[in-house]
C-alpha cells in the first residue's frame, strides 16, 4: 500500500502494512495500551472468550443441515463475524505473536492464510451492506438427500465487483485487496475448509501470545 497515515500515539507519518494499523511501531502501540486501556487481564480475557465463541461458531457448522436455511445462513454470518473480530484483536493488541506465527509459514501458506482471512474480511462487509449471504454461497444441485448434507460443503461463488464510489481513494484500495483476496482463495473452496483454515491460525496465533500464556496458567491452578 502507498497510502500514509498519522500514527495515533506520536503523530508520525507512516505507512500502514495492514488496513487497520494504528501506530507506526510496536513501541507507541505499547504506550497507547498503557495509557488508554485498562486492566490487562481483561483485555485477555475478553480475548479469550472470543476465540471460545469463535470455536463454538465455526464448530456448529458441520451440525447444521442444508435443509435449515434460516440457521445455516445466521451460523455462517456468525462464523464470519467471529473471525473477523478474533483476527483483528490480534493484530491490533497481540501483533508479536501473531506476526511469528504468520513469519513461520512458508511463503504460499502465508499469501493462502493472509488472503482468506482477507477475503473473509469481504465477506464481512458486503453482509453488513447491500448483499446477503445467498448472493456469496453456493448450496450446490438440490436433491432427494440435498437437505440432509452439512452446510461445510457449500461453496464460495464469484461476487460482482464492489461499488466502490463514495469511499476515499484508500477505502478503495482496502476493499478492492480484499475483494481480489476473496476471488482468489475463497471462490470455488467450500466453506468448511475456509473457516478450518482461518480458525486455526487465529487459535494457533493467539495460543503463542506469553500474555494469553500467562491468563491460561493461572486459571489452571
Amino acid at each position: 500500500m502507498g497510502d500514509s497515515r498519522n500514527c495515533e500515539q506520536c503523530g508520525t507519518l507512516f505507512t500502514p502494512r495492514r488496513e487497520h494499523a494504528r501506530f507506526c511501531c510496536a513501541r507507541c502501540r505499547a504506550a497507547w495500551n498503557r495509557e488508554h486501556q485498562g486492566d490487562p487481564v481483561t483485555g485477555v480475557s475478553a480475548l479469550m472468550w472470543s476465540i471460545t465463541a469463535m470455536s463454538d461458531t465455526t464448530g456448529r457448522l458441520s451440525r447444521v443441515k442444508a435443509a435449515d436455511r434460516p440457521r445455516a445462513f445466521a451460523v455462517i454470518g456468525e462464523a464470519v463475524w467471529w473471525i473477523t473480530i478474533v483476527d483483528a484483536t490480534l493484530v491490533r493488541h497481540h501483533p508479536q505473536p501473531y506476526d511469528t506465527v504468520m513469519a513461520g509459514q512458508n511463503p504460499a501458506e502465508r499469501q493462502l492464510i493472509e488472503e482468506t482471512l482477507a477475503g473473509l474480511r469481504f465477506v464481512r462487509n458486503r453482509i453488513g451492506d447491500e448483499a446477503d449471504l445467498a448472493e456469496l454461497i453456493d448450496p450446490g444441485w438440490p436433491g432427494p438427500r440435498a437437505g440432509n448434507e452439512p452446510i461445510t460443503a457449500w461453496v464460495w461463488k464469484p461476487a460482482p465487483l464492489p461499488s466502490l464510489e463514495s469511499a476515499s481513494a484508500r477505502g478503495r484500495a482496502w476493499e478492492m485487496s480484499r475483494y481480489q483476496a476473496y476471488q482468489a482463495q475463497l471462490v470455488g473452496h467450500n466453506l468448511g475448509e475456509i473457516f478450518g483454515r482461518a480458525a486455526a491460525f487465529l487459535k494457533l496465533a493467539a495460543a503463542s501470545s506469553p500474555s494469553v500464556l500467562d491468563i491460561s496458567a493461572d486459571a489452571a491452578r
